[in-house]
């Protein structure tokens, strides 16, 4: 895939949304940074997942599926030896894949809180 060709940040966020849904990670939330300054990427996905093989499922499913349908990887995954919270950098979505401990602790949606904050059903 040239370039060109690349798939908007759109279509990246929709077949990232498939895939959480689709591993049934649960409590996803979309931050989106496109109106805030001094941002990094455009759109935080973040969900939680039940137990340590879940959050490496969800994020390996995300990087085979995308890989696959839109030729597109992660310039950086984190995080995946311990499994407690997972990031997958596609440079404008960042995908956070928590424990629910972890995610509790570091509580990304209130450090991001001018954010617009959409929540995905379970």
């Amino acid at each position: 895939m040239t370039k060109k060709d690349s798939p908007s940040t759109e279509q990246l966020l929709i077949s990232i949304l498939k895939v959480v849904d689709e591993s049934k990670a649960l409590d996803t939330k979309i931050l989106d940074l496109r109106g805030l300054e001094n941002t990094v990427c455009d759109y935080h996905v973040i969900c939680t997942g039940s137990s340590n093989i879940h959050l490496k499922s969800i994020s390996s499913k995300i990087q085979k599926d995308l890989s696959k349908e839109l030729k597109e990887k992660p310039l950086g995954v984190e995080g995946e030896d311990l499994a407690q919270w997972i990031l997958l950098d596609f440079i404008n979505i960042v995908v956070h894949i928590f424990q629910k401990q972890t995610r509790e602790y570091f509580d990304i949606e209130r450090l991001w809180g001018d954010a617009k904050i959409t929540s995905i059903e379970d």
